[in-house]
């Protein structure tokens, strides 16, 4: 599809967005309007429970906010979790870390020596500011945050076959995985209860822990190989140890697969640790999520980002991997077709000149892009707990949610030009509308809406997402 550039403003040559014109001396707009939409919500059909929106900080990313001064940590960090003039975020995910110091942007360990066996007293580490992560998580918390996910990227190197943190190698213990300094499977889960009451003793709650990160990847970075039965093996040790410890209502997660498709095969060998396992969790790099994995539990798309795109701001100018809207859609798709409970991005701040995060911090300059608010039309419309109900699509994608509070969000991605629509209700009489854009020119703005009768009407910008929030009997 060709696209031209007029004064900076793209417009699709297939479908002309704005053309102005100069009527009595003043320029106006006409806009070519799609006839009216109308789409139908059913509060009795019922899809999955959705915990929320996130991202990670991990690898000292946390940092770039820390050393921000005072004002500008709070804009960073308001832009993140403010539920009025940010994103409101609701799940944050926090690396385990497993490197001996903090050289690079390595995570340094808890337990930086090795004790000299499975079964020696460790010496436990704690700097009290786990990589920059904590203060943020802290942070999180006074914003409201709830759903904290630590997660480690590999054990330390001394538990591992390879005797290091970082270029693949197994847990020593899981099956196939015998090491002459013995079984850490034990210690591996001591390492990490250990991990989750450091934190717990600082006021952050860690709801679910995972021990495993792309265990099908080997990185010069920290890494560890790991079959799904390796997963299970190891999972039977952790999952008392929880329990022992009174940790009982931390969820364990598993396993943070590189792709969609590795995760399913991950999955299908939980089989013997299914009351065990909270949470499956996976990334979309190498396959994105495109239909359900087949499990019991709530399932996150827990990392993806576009990592190669140098660095835009944008919500839609040519369709490209870090543009707003197309994350917008990512979000959607995972959501309906995968049945995503929790969608994160890779990163939520950090500096340098790719896509790789939400929002990008540099010579204490705080700019957001158009992926953030992509994801904060999810998040801040859609709160923990709420339930997907089935909407009829308008012909363009649509989702509805019921919110624990008894509101009814409708959330409307536009791909063609602008339109109006006309939303109805089954099991649900609306009262009052709130609603927010996010296009081009705007940000997660406030947009008009009205109620009649139960039914909303609004409108959609060309290329835009507006999220209706419905509250009623």
């Amino acid at each position: 599809m060709r696209v031209l550039r007029t004064s900076n403003l793209l417009l699709l040559a297939t479908n002309v967005i704005a053309i102005p014109q100069k009527i009595q001396g003043k320029n106006v707009e006409s806009r070519e309007e799609q006839a009216g939409a109308t789409i139908t919500v059913d509060t009795s059909k019922t899809y999955q429970t959705i915990d929320g929106f996130g991202f990670s900080e991990a690898f000292q990313r946390a940092n770039t906010i820390v050393n921000l001064p005072t004002d500008k940590q709070k804009e960073a960090l308001d832009l993140l979790f403010s539920t009025t003039t940010g994103a409101g975020m609701t799940i944050l995910r926090i690396g385990i870390g497993s490197s001996p110091d903090s050289s690079s942007d390595h995570m340094n360990t808890i337990e930086p020596k090795n004790p000299g066996s499975p079964s020696a007293t460790p010496n436990y580490v704690w700097d009290e500011k786990d990589s920059g992560q904590l203060f943020v998580a802290k942070q999180a918390v006074t914003y409201g945050v709830k759903t904290f996910y630590a997660d480690a990227w590999s054990a330390p190197g001394f538990m591992k076959t390879n005797g290091n943190d970082a270029n693949g190698g197994s847990l020593c213990g899981v099956s196939g995985a015998t090491c002459k300094s013995g079984d850490w499977r034990q210690a591996y889960a001591d390492y990490l209860v250990k991990y989750v009451q450091l934190y717990l003793a600082a006021g952050v709650k860690i709801t679910h822990l995972g021990f495993l990160n792309e265990p099908e990847l080997t990185t010069t970075y920290a890494s560890m190989e790991s079959s799904g039965a390796q997963a299970a093996d190891f999972i039977k040790v952790l999952y008392p140890t929880l329990q022992k410890a009174n940790l009982e209502d931390v969820g364990i997660a598993c396993c943070d697969a590189e792709g969609w498709g590795d995760q399913k095969s991950m999955t299908g060998s939980l089989s013997s640790v299914n009351s065990m396992v909270n949470l499956i969790t996976s990334h979309a790099y190498t396959s994105q999520p495109s239909s359900p994995i087949g499990t019991t539990h709530h399932v996150w798309q827990t990392e993806w980002a576009d990592l190669q795109g140098a660095w835009t701001a944008a919500w839609y100018g040519s369709g490209g991997a870090g543009e707003g809207m197309t994350w917008a859609n990512h979000i959607h798709d995972g959501i309906t077709t995968a049945n995503c409970s929790g969608y994160l991005y890779w990163v939520g701040a950090q500096g340098g000149n790719t896509n790789s995060k939400l929002m990008k911090i540099e010579n204490g300059v705080v700019t957001p892009s158009k992926r953030l608010w992509a994801f904060g039309q999810y998040s801040r419309a859609v709160r923990p707990g709420a339930i997907r109900v089935d909407a009829s699509a308008g012909g363009m994608k649509t989702t509805a949610f019921k919110n624990l509070d008894g509101s009814v969000a409708v959330l409307v991605i536009n791909s063609g030009s602008s339109t109006t629509v006309s939303i109805s209700f089954k099991g649900f009489v609306g009262t009052a509308v709130k609603a927010w854009v996010t296009d081009n020119t705007h940000d997660l703005d406030s947009t008009p809406a009205d109620i009649s009768g139960g039914v909303v009407t609004g409108s959609v910008p060309a290329r835009g997402m507006v999220s209706f929030v419905v509250t009623g009997a």
